[in-house]
């Protein structure tokens, strides 16, 4: 029997998250033209998240790895919000970078934010969304065996004819072909190197790395790696990750599938000009304080939309480190969040919005309020209450104004 005394409690050494040997730079600030969806390819909706969202996943669910996500300007509170949802407990290792004009341009941006101890190098096209997590295993085992550059492929299965115009003029032997694959991996080393000494535009990393004088190995590659590009690309992924609904006759009705969020904002008074709430100027009323307008009602309802839709917050979206939204009024925040949930797939029901304030008095401009709210939302139901507290607490001794709202949402 052991003698030795049990450690004291204060004595236990809490266990340190290892320093990660591997970063996955995760490329999403494609524009998506040839998709179609009029909005960035990583945040149009594959179900009711994002074809980011759905990456991130699989980048997350691989080897423990720093995690960068390059997305285009204006939508790095967008890229937080799914990182946020996907990376569980390892949030501490992600952060968002804004990427440049090409895709070049944006790695070389993830590459900057490399931490100082890794070793190993992926680079990911969001726009691959549904890769497994075997495949990130494969390719960060083969760089550790040795390899200067992996890349996964898949074997080409059509045949391939070379073409002048519309005349065949030979075959070509697709045994010596393979269709190349994301994630790429590589010594942190070769690919740093390859891209400081590298004068044109390869079409992906192992180009890029081959240039420079590295050979790049295959491994295996999956078929759920295929690059979402085009509206078939688009459908196909989508099937991929809803489920099969039953049948239903004629007669059934469409399932409705609602989603009720809830929001809140307070803002105090003692800003400059004049005061905005709900969507409408007060003359003659104080203003309130904020990064905005201070508009309490319009802020408690883009979070309501936000929290119904599971898209994080407003501090995510509309944050102080976004300067375009500085003195912005409720229209700009109002039509962005409507667009952000039609991107996720996500339209708005209806809202209801209760203002608590000694003032300004609503009553004879209630209907006004609902009218512009309503426009703001793409013409959706908006109903506005108000009432004050009897003189309790900050709106009764008239220091600002809180607002309460709840947003139902549909799946489009």
């Amino acid at each position: 029997m052991s003698l030795d005394p049990a450690p004291h409690p204060s004595s236990v050494v809490p266990s340190i998250p290892p320093v990660p040997r591997v970063a996955v730079i995760v490329v999403a600030a494609g524009s998506g033209n040839r998709l179609g969806a009029g909005a960035p390819k990583a945040f149009v909706g594959l179900d009711e998240h994002t074809i980011l969202r759905h990456a991130l996943r699989g980048v997350f669910a691989a080897p423990y790895a720093q995690v960068i996500v390059v997305v285009p300007a204006g939508r790095e509170g967008d890229a937080e919000t799914d990182v946020l949802e996907a990376s569980g407990d390892r949030r501490d290792l992600a952060s968002v970078v804004t990427g440049g004009q090409t895709r070049q341009a944006s790695v070389a941006a993830g590459i900057s934010a490399v931490w100082a101890d890794v070793e190993i190098v992926l680079v990911h096209d969001a726009a691959r969304a549904l890769v497994p997590p075997e495949v990130f295993e494969r390719v960060i085992a083969a760089v550790d065996a040795g390899r200067a550059g992996v890349v996964p492929v898949l074997p080409v299965v059509d045949t391939l004819k070379r073409v002048d115009g519309d005349i065949v003029e030979a075959a070509v032997d697709r045994s010596v072909l393979a269709a190349a694959q994301t994630p790429q991996g590589f010594r942190r080393d070769i690919l740093v190197e390859a891209y400081r000494v590298a004068e044109e535009d390869f079409t992906d990393d192992a180009a890029l790395v081959a240039a420079a004088g590295h050979a790049v190995f295959t491994v295996e590659g999956d078929a759920h790696g295929f690059k979402i590009t085009t509206p078939a690309d688009l459908d196909r992924a989508r099937s991929l990750v809803t489920a099969v609904a039953p049948v239903r006759s004629s007669l059934d009705a469409a399932p409705a599938i609602p989603r009720i969020g809830m929001g809140t904002d307070v803002h105090a008074f003692g800003g400059d000009g004049q005061l905005w709430l709900a969507g409408l100027e007060w003359p003659g009323e104080q203003a309130l304080s904020g990064h905005s307008d201070g508009d309490a009602v319009a802020h408690a309802i883009v979070d309501a939309l936000l929290a119904a839709a599971g898209l994080g917050d407003i501090g995510t979206h509309f944050g102080t480190s976004q300067p375009e939204y500085a003195g912005a009024h409720a229209e700009a925040f109002l039509a962005r969040t409507v667009a952000l949930l039609a991107e996720a797939g996500w339209r708005v029901g209806n809202v209801s919005v209760q203002v608590q304030a000694n003032r300004p008095r609503f009553a004879a401009r209630r209907a006004e309020a609902e009218a512009v709210l309503s426009a703001a939302l793409g013409g959706v139901p908006v109903s506005v209450s108000a009432t004050t507290t009897d003189g309790l607490g900050f709106t009764g001794r008239t220091e600002g104004v809180a607002a309460f709202a709840v947003a139902l949402v549909t799946m489009i």
